[in-house]
């Protein structure tokens, strides 16, 4: 059983920062990419950045220069600066994985976590 535990969600005020961090733990036998995903009431889940097995950084043009994602084994971590009302929204940790040596790689997501940004 795999999981995506996802922390780090809260209320912050315009121009303030929070960081995100998400856990993959259980039967997990290789990770490819990494990454954030966010969606907004009433919107398309959309995304905010990713980061590969091999260091390969990816950000939506919505939030470059204000996120930067790290990674190190299993977690992936989501640091976010100078926030705007319009990145308030649900952010999910998604991991694109292998379970055992004989399964394909698939994508699996965290819960969710939610991010306001205040005016």
């Amino acid at each position: 059983q795999v999981q995506l535990i996802e922390s780090g969600g809260g209320l912050v005020q315009a121009g303030g920062s929070l960081r995100l961090s998400c856990a993959a733990s259980g039967n997990i036998f290789d990770i490819n990419d990494m990454g954030w995903y966010r969606q907004a009431p009433g919107k398309q889940r959309e995304l905010v950045a990713t980061v590969s097995r091999g260091g390969t950084k990816n950000f939506s043009d919505s939030v470059k220069g204000r996120f930067t994602i790290g990674r190190a084994k299993n977690t992936v971590s989501l640091q976010m600066t100078s926030l705007k009302p319009e990145d308030t929204a649900v952010y999910y940790c998604n991991a694109d994985l292998s379970a055992t040596y004989f399964t394909g790689f698939a994508a699996y997501w965290g819960q969710g976590t939610q991010v306001t940004v205040s005016s």
